[in-house]
This record gives structure tokens, sequence and C-alpha cells, in this order.
């Protein structure tokens, strides 16, 4: 029955038949092997990666242009209190992602490294073990979280009596909403260990506007809460249907048979729950600063820390694009190509560091005049230098997303996990003293230098996984330190004047030494050919 039914909707989206397939039959033989590294090929081919990282940014970036214009409209429309009961739906419903357990991650892993070693006949069991395993655990999150609703409106959320009843039903909805945000998540990941950033991103950038644009279709009929939340739920549901259909469509033999495995189970939770482990850690040691800054110092220096800290923090999102194209290619090579996995891992890391290092250079030294024009003179006062420190700090982060993914694709996720877990109170540690000692700077400085630790740990133990000898991996790494020096310069040059020679000279210098030193010669003919194209339009 299952199988007549999603033929029948596999016509109805024949579209997707133009799509290249990653099949192949079992290894037995010699010709056998070069089917496999035709398949490693297709899934880390240069020019893929690239194109997926440009389709990642901008289903990335994409949803924030839709947010700048509809959020001020949204409040005028519904006030601040629903506002911000909306904005709490929207956390949420990210939040409940961790209800999968780290599956999503899991399945990205394990079905790429299946991928790369040419197993594509045991990728629909899997992967239908991992759907009944997520949709299980979206479901206990559903009856854990829906009674708990009153619990959370009456009595932890400041709201006005006026607005409980809506608050409550619209929390009702959301959390009735978890088994489908759960496995989303897993259909999502079948799409990226095929690398079909494409595919994804056809759901994921209207998804992004429809949920800051859908509420202003609703304001044009009601101002309560409740419908606009029920009208991002129906996006929800579509959202899932599209996943589902393109996975039957690209995953071959998926549609015709459910198959559920029971030795599958162990190694997803696995995967799965170190995963978890670093889900929850992550948030706490990113967001736990604001809390002892507030209980030390006040609300007041919260306000003069958050605010930089969300600026910097949005750098992020560079290397995120970057590395969620790279984790699946990385689990498909780890085991059948270490040479391709080295440079991949190499090319990732100076690719981020190329890109970020001179925007965190200009943030840097141009902080006091940023600050100045965004916030006024006493902001900027009380913020620059945690400016300057967290964007030191964010540099770091952005380069440590390559070895955090590679250990991760290489099925290592304990290892980031228990990193974590020795960091965290260590982390809390400093956190707490210096801000007896320095105030919200020394959270900065706490926030930091953990993650510049943190950075250099992860190196260390990604080496392990690479083709690279030690002595050139420490010649590389501290030549990547080495260049945070400029940092302190940058931020020890006063006058506006004397900030923008600094800053010529040093953009100058840096795009001579990246186009000589770092790019290599098939990137340079890469980047000269389509410049030719360019100049010929």
């Amino acid at each position: 029955m299952i199988g007549k039914i999603v033929n029948f909707l596999q016509c109805r989206f024949c579209f997707f038949n133009n799509h290249q397939s990653y099949a192949s039959p079992v290894l037995k033989n010699k010709s056998d092997i070069s089917i496999q590294a035709n398949n490693l090929d297709k899934l880390t081919h240069n020019r893929l990666l690239v194109k997926n990282v440009f389709l990642n940014a901008f289903g990335l970036f994409a949803p924030l242009l839709a947010a700048l214009y509809s959020v001020p409209v949204i409040i005028k429309g519904i006030g601040t209190d629903r506002f911000g009961l909306l904005t709490l739906a929207w956390a949420v419903v990210g939040y409940f992602s961790l209800f999968d357990l780290g599956l999503n991650r899991a399945i990205i892993q394990m079905v790429s490294e299946k991928l790369g070693a040419g197993k594509d006949h045991e990728i629909p069991e899997l992967i239908w073990t991992a759907f009944f395993s997520m949709f299980a655990l979206g479901l206990t999150g559903a009856l854990i979280s829906i009674p708990c609703m009153p619990l959370i409106v009456q009595h932890i959320l400041n709201c006005p009596e006026t607005l409980k009843k809506e608050a409550l039903h619209s929390f009702y909805m959301i959390g009735a909403s978890i088994p489908l945000v759960v496995i989303r998540s897993g259909f999502r990941g079948v799409l990226i260990s095929y690398q079909r950033f494409d595919l994804t991103n056809i759901v994921r950038i209207p998804l992004g506007l429809f949920t800051f644009l859908a509420p202003l279709f609703v304001l044009l009929f009601s101002n309560s809460l409740f419908p606009i939340v029920c009208t991002l739920m129906a996006g929800l549901v579509l959202s899932c249907i599209a996943y589902f259909l393109m996975c039957i469509r690209i995953v071959p033999n998926l549609g015709e048979k459910i198959l559920v495995k029971k030795h599958l189970v162990l190694p997803l939770f696995r995967f799965g729950g170190w995963m978890t482990v670093t889900n929850i850690i992550g948030p706490v040691m990113v967001y736990m600063d604001r809390f002892f800054i507030g209980a030390i110092l006040s609300l007041t220096a919260v306000a003069f820390y958050a605010t930089p800290h969300e600026i910097v923090t949005k750098i992020i999102l560079i290397p995120s694009a970057i590395t969620g194209v790279l984790f699946p290619a990385f689990s498909a090579s780890y085991l059948n190509d270490r040479q391709k996995l080295t440079t991949l891992f190499e090319r990732g890391v100076k690719y981020i560091f190329v890109i970020v290092f001179p925007i965190i250079v200009v943030m840097v030294t141009f902080a006091q005049e940023g600050l100045v024009f965004w916030l006024g003179n006493e902001f900027a006062k009380n913020s620059i230098h945690i400016f300057q420190w967290l964007s030191g700090g964010v540099l770091f982060n952005c380069l440590a997303m390559v070895p955090f993914s590679l250990i991760q694709g290489a099925g290592k996720p304990d290892l980031t996990a228990k990193l974590h877990l020795v960091e965290l109170p260590l982390y809390l540690f400093f956190l707490w003293g210096l801000i007896l000692v320095k105030g919200a700077e020394g959270a900065a400085i706490a926030w930091s230098g953990r993650i510049v630790l943190d950075t250099i740990l992860l190196f260390v133990f990604s080496r392990k996984f690479l083709k690279l000898d030690y002595r050139s991996f420490l010649i590389k790494m501290t030549a990547l330190f080495s260049t945070s020096l400029i940092l302190v310069l940058g931020s020890m040059i006063t006058g506006t004047g004397n900030r923008f020679i600094f800053l010529s000279g040093f953009l100058i210098c840096f795009g001579l030494t990246t186009w000589f030193f770092l790019v290599e010669k098939d990137e340079k003919e890469f980047v000269l050919e389509n410049w030719k194209k360019y100049v010929k339009r």
C-alpha cells in the first residue's frame, strides 16, 4: 500500500527526476572499487561543495532580510507583549529539536559514510530505523511538554491576564508540533548526506521567509497570537511533506517498503547521545555569562555585554554555511580517502580564515566608531573593550568549527562532548572570578579565553584523523594563530585617520599574501576563469 501511495506522489513530483542518483551495487570486485571512488567524488567534488556553500549561505541569510522588514510591522500589529510570546514560540520550536537526541547529526554521519563506501543498499533500512526512532522521541517530547504548558504560562512567564488564554492555546499547539519538528530534521539530514543542498534550500528558504512574513498576512484578519501560531504550524507540516517526498525521490528503494532494524538503533543513539551532551552544554556556555553578569553586577551591565555579543556572533553564520557542507563530505571521506579528507579540512580552514579574518580586523579596529554610530557614546564607552574581546573570540570560534565538524564527521562525537564536559566547570570558575575583577569585560575575556583553548584542543584532536605530519601541522597552526597579534595591534591604534591608514595597509598586504601564498593553482585558475566570464559580459 505504501509503495502505491509513494509511486503516486512521485508522479506528481516528477521534476526531481533530472537529479542524479548515488545508487551503486554491493562492492564485490575491482570494478566496484571504481564505483565507490565515483560515489565519493560526486559527494566531495570541489565545484559541488562550492555551490552548496553558496546555497547554504543564502538559505541562512535570506530569512534575516525578511525579519528586518517584518519584525517592526508585527510588533506594531500585535503589541509588545504578544510579540514577546511570539519570539518565545520561535525559540521554543527551534529548541525542541533537542528532542531528536542528536539523531539528525547521526543520520548525516552514518548515511554519508555508507555513501562514501558504496554501501547504498544498506541506507534505506538505516533511514527508516532513524525516522521511527525520531518520531518516537518527538512523541515522547510532546507528551512530556504539553502537560507542562499551563505551569509555564500561568506561573513561569510574566504573562498579562488578558493574554493567558491565547498564550496557553498557542503553546499547546507548539507542544503538539514537537514530533514534526524532530522528524523534519531527520528528513533534511538525509538530503544533506547526499549533498543535496539545492533541495534543502528549496524548502528552507521559503519556510524561513514564511516564518517572518506569514504573521503579516494573519494581521489582515486578526492580531491574536493563536492564528499566527497555527499558520506557522501549517508551514511546518508542508515543509515535512516536501522534505519526505524529496527523500523518497533521492534515496533508491526508500519508498518500496519500510525496513526497521533493531541492530541499528544502538549505533544511532550512541552517536546521537554524545551529540546531545554537546547540544545541551554548548548553549549553557554561550549564555551563562549573561546570568552571571546579572547576578554579580546589574541588568544594565547585561545590556552592555549582550548587545555586542549578539552583533559579533552573527558572523558565525559564515562558517556555518561552510561546515554544514563539509560535515557530510568529511563523513564520506574519512574511511575511504584520508588524503581527500585532509584536503577538505585544510581548504575549509583556509576559506573561513580568508573570509572572516578581514571582517574581524575591521570590527576590532573601528569598534569605537561603529558602536558610537549605532548605539551612541554612552554605550560605546561601556562596550568597546567587550566588543573587541568578543570579536577575537569569534574569530577562533569560526576556525574551530572545521575541526569540530571533522571529529564528529569521523564518528567521534564523544571527543567533543567530553571536551565540553571538562571545559564547563573551569569556564564557570574563571567567568565568576573575572567578572568580580574586571566586570562585564571580564566575562568577555573568559568567554574568548575558553574559545581559544577549545580551538587549540580541537585542532590537536583533529590531527589524528588527517594525513598530515606533525611538523607541517605545527607550522601551519602556529602561523594561523599568530595572526591574532594583528587584532591586538588594531585595538591599540587611536584616531580615526590612523585607523584608516592601518586598515588600508592591512587589507593590501592581506590580499597579496592570500593570492600569492594561500590560493593554490587550481583555485587561481577557477577565479581567473570566472573573472574573464564576468568581464566579457
